[in-house]
């Protein structure tokens, strides 16, 4: 590999060619929680990702879903979420992606997400903007909520459903369509291509959103916690949008906390 870009996007190809392969076979499942699961395909293609990234630069570190933390020689470590979307795979829902992203010295500088199925790839490099399949892509121009698609994620933990579904229900009466697609990653790419106008959720982790977050950035969009506040990938929290709907998206999901 010549370049760390092409590291990821070899990388993620790999692994999305795997899950490809597997995708509607009997899957052996089990479960980190009562509703969070996980299969051997996430385990395989994160092997896969594991073996290119760290085998064309073994001095950084990396952050997977499945393998933890392992600490790097120098200031640099990948992201990645193997299978983004595990349960859509599970149940033979062709809604899934892989995320790798590149972080140096506190930053994410790169991110790819790649959507096997659909054969579409995002890549972003910090300062160069975002392309999906090579062409540049950008955010919408939606600039009243009412004519915005807004989608969103759930919980695992089943003690925060009701509140989330409390906030759900309050974006439901002002937004034009609400939408839950399963996928993180792909939630910020879909709103870095225009797609989708905005998107908000509680409770991910650093590996579901650090690619989507450089993507949804370089294509001009918003990213901030629900109050308003910067990014931090592993806050947990995000409210995104094209930027013209930040404004009322903050003030719905900041109420939301009290």
């Amino acid at each position: 590999m010549n370049t760390e870009l092409e590291a990821a996007l070899g990388a993620a190809h790999a692994a999305g060619e795997a899950l490809r392969d597997g995708f509607g076979l009997r899957r052996q499942v089990r479960y980190k929680g009562e509703v969070d699961l996980v299969t051997e395909m996430d385990e395989r293609a994160e092997e896969i990702i594991r073996e290119t990234l760290l085998g064309a630069y073994p001095s950084y570190g990396m952050l997977a879903e499945e393998g933890g933390a392992l600490r790097g020689e120098v200031d640099a470590r990948w992201i990645v979420d193997p299978l983004d979307g595990t349960t859509n795979y599970a149940h033979g829902l062709p809604v899934f992606a892989v995320s790798i992203a590149l972080e140096k010295a506190g930053e994410v500088v790169l991110g790819v997400v790649h959507d096997p199925m659909r054969e579409e790839t995002f890549v972003a490099e910090r300062g160069n903007g975002t392309a999906l399949n090579g062409e540049p892509i950008g955010v919408s121009r939606t600039d009243e909520l009412v004519k915005a698609l807004v989608v969103t994620g759930f919980p695992y933990d089943r003690d925060e459903v009701p509140a989330a579904l409390d906030l759900f229900g309050r974006f439901s009466m002002l937004a034009q369509g609400m939408r839950r697609l399963g996928s993180a990653a792909l939630d910020l790419c879909y709103v870095a291509a225009g797609r989708l106008d905005a998107y908000y959720e509680r409770g991910i982790h650093a590996w579901d959103v650090a690619a989507g977050s450089l993507i949804l950035q370089e294509a001009g969009g918003m990213i901030t916690d629900y109050r308003g506040n910067p990014f931090e990938i592993e806050r947990g929290e995000l409210v995104v949008s094209n930027g013209a709907l930040h404004p009322a998206l903050v003030e719905l999901t900041s109420e939301h906390l009290g």
